[in-house]
């Protein structure tokens, strides 16, 4: 069997020179840098195309719908977000009704907009970091919502979820799945963040296995892969293949990164040959990092029903600093603590919980350290007595209502070009949004363009500025653009 990487390494070695693309000629002396120059070639003779896969690239793509138990499988170089945008466009015609969670990432938005869908809503449930802090949390899409929703919407074109979301919770993949193909409405599951699901029981079934007609995994982001490396899986007879390769083929570069492909590779090489060692250590050492987290007296350990165990969500919700006054200790307290004190980058911060993304790639050390830290952050904190509760109230508990109104679908927002002005960030409420607003990471819109900004989406969006979060979509001047007449 040949190995994208073992033929690279041959060619490096083999004394061809390179009168070819790139322009570092395999030449590293140039920079100095110590860059896989050696391995970065284009398509040359007997390396394939990924865009017209026949040889190497063709079996290697193979192989992942083997490992993934998938149809067939496509490298995706551009990450999942070109795998998204291509599998939605692929699976609906411009003006089309799409049935999609409202947490899903802004590159879902992005599909919608650029066929200028008419998007129809799925409110996940809300769930609770801890204590009194209620629906800070989006929750899994249920069949029922899902059922209901396609029965009033018969003209669906498709259905979107994430599953797991960024902070690891699961929907029911299959029930959902079963609900659309009774209708033959194909389902497209952003499982992004689930590459390493169906390798090991104490992680869940992958959404091959559970029925998605369409699955988009980030291998970066929890296998050892290079970042933007992902894969698009296809099954079933529902979904138009040769329509979605054909936006993989407009979408993706027409220059794919055999340095990112070979990485896509070498992960699926290691699955292949290597997953039961791999992942039992893995699991080995996330599950006694686990138990040692349960210990914690304030900050808490998040965990639910069919959660994804390689996220470590750490609530701040029930704790408390010392001092003259009792004050609220936050998600992103913890989260600079963490990097400033320790040395520890985290994922991203909430204000109620921070969340530390751990993968096969952890080694012990790494998670002794985390253990170690956030023991001794916990060591020093406090709860509130009740004469202090109501000055240690938190300003913010982190709510993702969605009260937001849908008055204008994105195609029909894009066509208000005139009709535009920005207004500040304060004075926002009761405006129609002409574009988006979210925290990053994790991406997913607070304001989505054509909706009507509610006064809690504006306060809450302010309090997340003032507490140090990155709001993406508000301009430097502390604007936002809306509809001119409101």
């Amino acid at each position: 069997m040949e190995y994208l990487y073992d033929k690279l390494k041959k060619l490096e070695n083999s004394g061809v020179y390179a009168f070819h693309m790139p322009g570092h000629k395999r030449n590293g002396i140039l920079t100095g840098a110590e860059l896989p120059y050696g391995i970065d070639i284009t398509e040359i003779d007997g390396f394939d195309d990924l865009h017209h896969a026949g040889g190497i690239l063709k079996e290697t793509q193979k192989r992942a719908a083997v490992v993934w138990h998938a149809d067939e499988s496509h490298y995706l170089i551009n990450g999942s977000t070109v795998g998204l945008i291509s599998a939605i466009l692929g699976c609906t015609h411009r003006g089309d009704r799409i049935l999609m969670a409202r947490n899903c990432h802004k590159s879902v938005y992005n599909a919608v907009f650029l066929n200028e869908l008419y998007p129809v809503y799925l409110y996940p449930q809300m769930l609770s970091s801890g204590g009194k802090v209620q629906g800070d949390l989006n929750g899994p899409v249920t069949v029922s919502q899902v059922e209901q929703a396609l029965d009033n919407n018969p003209d669906i074109s498709a259905v979107v979820i994430t599953s797991p979301t960024y902070e690891g919770i699961i929907s029911d993949v299959h029930g959902i799945a079963e609900c659309a193909h009774r209708r033959r409405i194909p389902l497209i599951l952003d499982e992004a963040h689930g590459a390493h699901f169906g390798f090991h029981p104490y992680f869940p079934k992958n959404g091959n296995d559970l029925g998605a007609d369409i699955v988009i995994h980030s291998l970066h982001k929890t296998l050892p892969s290079l970042t933007q490396t992902a894969l698009l899986h296809m099954n079933g007879t529902i979904i138009d293949r040769d329509r979605v390769n054909m936006y993989l083929d407009i979408l993706q570069s027409s220059s794919p990164s055999y340095v990112l492909m070979a990485s896509i590779d070498e992960c699926v090489r290691l699955i292949e040959e290597k997953r039961v060692s791999v992942f039992s250590g893995y699991v080995d050492m996330l599950q006694e990092t686990r138990e040692q987290l349960k210990n914690m007296e304030h900050l808490r350990l998040w965990e639910s029903p069919g959660y994804d165990r390689s996220k470590i969500l750490i609530s701040t919700a029930e704790s408390f600093t010392i001092g003259k006054e009792t004050n609220k200790y936050t998600g992103k307290q913890l989260y600079t603590d963490m990097m400033q004190r320790y040395f520890l980058q985290f994922e991203m911060a909430a204000p109620n919980y921070a969340i530390a993304m751990t993968a096969p790639g952890d080694i012990k050390k790494g998670m002794r350290r985390l253990t170690d830290a956030l023991k001794e952050i916990d060591s020093k904190l406090a709860k509130p007595t009740k004469n202090e509760s109501f000055n240690a109230k938190s300003k913010n508990d982190g709510k993702q209502l969605y009260e937001n109104i849908q008055i204008y679908s994105c195609g029909e927002i894009n066509k208000l070009q005139k009709k535009r002005k920005k207004v500040s960030l304060n004075a926002c409420a009761g405006y129609i949004s002409t574009e988006y607003a979210y925290i990053y990471p994790p991406g997913i819109p607070l304001i989505v363009p054509g909706e009507q900004i509610s006064e809690k989406t504006m306060n809450q969006i302010i309090e997340y500025h003032k507490t140090g979060f990155e709001i993406r979509g508000i301009h430097e001047t502390g604007s936002i653009e809306v509809l001119d007449n409101g």
